[in-house]
């Protein structure tokens, strides 16, 4: 059906000719505004949690217009591309602040991708009806670590050289087709040009379109299913008050309220994030590490190598699976596996398939080697995350108003977090191991013993309305 073209007063304002102009002639971008914007009603009680979606849609913004300048003066050659970053840095007029944005850009982006998510996880946002939405937002997260990890190599520096030596390497652990993969990834029997090419490509262009992509379906998705709040309570659900227009009563438009909200948010944002770029970008060598500002070197080795900050969590998980890890951990499989057998309820053809499932991975385990371990661990580190919606088995949705010792929980896994984060910058030393271990039997045993300890305690009543609190 043709789309009707609505008239307008002759006595109206020039600006109101104008809307109405491009109005009856793309009216499905006044729609989606409608739709996502002044039309979309959002909890009243959003607190400061709420800003860090909109902030991790400004860096991401931030970070493509950067990366837009960088590429104009970048030369991705071996040979010639640490001295395009040093030409970038020297020569090209506001360069060296175009390069500072974009790398404090990427630290600031997982800060803030981590907080958001940590949001997610205190107020149950991951719950039914929005799986999606979370599972979206997971792979964004694994997205954005590609994204990362490819562009860390583009400086060619000692650590972005030895660093990518390091982890490309890790693939050739997997058996049977690991020495192939590896060699897939590289392009050449060491890092080297045709690395530097591939990763080149995928950075700029292939991941960051499937992260745009993903970005679009996460925000559609939420606005399909409505945002969550502090209080975990449905106000557009089918029992939720609303006015005689169906509109919720909890609710207010997303513009002028929240879109101020996060206007606020930006705004302290862009005063933290300016102080660093100008006062301390090296961030004591956490975002830039000194040894990067040293052309790559084929034939030194640093003394230490790690990789950036937001990497280290799992990077101290994947060091933490030695020899004598694998034998706890195989411990850890067959005490699962005998729960499942002789003390749950589950029927007997499925108590039988974890039986041989449980028989099958720990004869793996025993036959190869720990190195590939700790690879598997590293990455169901961040494959666990996907699951959350299914593992979490408590009434309530939200911290609020779960038993109080599921805070502590929460703090202390908070806590692992940011040890083992600690632990992958520094030098391996058996203390710092067994140390790592422990994180990662915690970290993991979170999520995998959440159906059972989620459960546990009395919950407080929730109320029927959203409770807001100015703030």
């Amino acid at each position: 059906m043709a789309h009707e073209f609505k008239d307008i007063s002759p006595n109206a304002t020039t600006g109101a000719k104008v809307t109405n102009w491009f109005e009856n002639r793309f009216p499905t971008a006044f729609d989606a505004y409608r739709v996502h914007m002044s039309e979309y009603y959002a909890p009243k009680n959003f607190n400061f949690w709420y800003i860090f979606g909109s902030l991790a849609l400004l860096v991401l913004v931030i970070q493509i217009v950067t990366g837009i300048f960088l590429v104009m003066h970048y030369k991705p050659d071996a040979a010639k591309a640490f001295e395009s970053v040093e030409y970038i840095m020297r020569d090209v007029p506001w360069g060296w602040l175009i390069r500072y944005i974009h790398s404090t850009g990427a630290s600031a982006f997982f800060v803030v991708v981590y907080l958001h998510m940590f949001r997610g996880l205190l107020y149950g946002s991951y719950r039914k009806p929005r799986e999606l939405v979370w599972i979206f937002g997971c792979a964004i997260f694994l997205a954005l670590m590609a994204e990362a990890f490819m562009g860390y190599l583009l400086p060619w520096g000692q650590m972005s050289y030895w660093g990518a030596q390091v982890i490309v390497n890790l693939f050739a652990a997997i058996p049977f087709i690991g020495p192939d993969l590896a060699l897939l990834i590289r392009g050449d029997y060491v890092v080297g040009d045709a690395t530097l090419n591939r990763f080149f490509s995928f950075h700029v262009i292939a991941v960051p379109l499937v992260l745009l992509g993903l970005v679009v379906a996460h925000l559609l998705a939420l606005h399909d299913v409505g945002s969550n709040n502090p209080d975990g309570i449905e106000i557009k659900g089918p029992n939720a008050p609303k006015d005689e227009k169906g509109r919720p009563l909890d609710g207010v438009p997303f513009h002028p309220y929240y879109t101020v909200h996060d206007i606020l948010g930006v705004c302290v944002f862009l005063f933290l994030f300016s102080a660093v770029v100008f006062f301390a970008p090296e961030f004591g060598g956490y975002f830039l590490e000194y040894n990067n500002f040293i052309p790559a070197d084929p034939l030194k080795t640093p003394s230490h190598i790690a990789p950036v900050w937001y990497f280290t969590p799992f990077y101290s998980m994947l060091r933490a699976i030695t020899t004598e890890m694998m034998y706890v951990l195989i411990a850890c499989v067959a005490l699962g596996a005998g729960f499942g057998v002789f003390k749950s309820r589950l029927p007997s053809v499925v108590k039988g398939g974890v039986a041989v499932v449980a028989v099958v991975a720990i004869a793996l385990m025993l036959a190869i080697d720990a190195k590939f371990w700790g690879v598997v661990v590293m990455g169901g580190a961040v494959v666990i995350l996907f699951a959350l919606p299914w593992l979490d088995h408590s009434p309530v949705k939200s911290i609020r108003y779960r038993p109080d010792w599921h805070k502590y929980v929460y703090a202390v896994f908070v806590v692992n977090f940011i040890v083992l984060g600690y632990l992958g910058v520094k030098p391996p030393s058996p203390v710092f191991e067994r140390i790592s271990q422990v994180g990662t039997l915690f970290y993991f045993g979170f999520f995998l013993l959440m159906p059972w300890w989620s459960r546990l305690g009395t919950p407080k009543p929730v109320p029927d309305r959203v409770t807001f609190k100015p703030h």
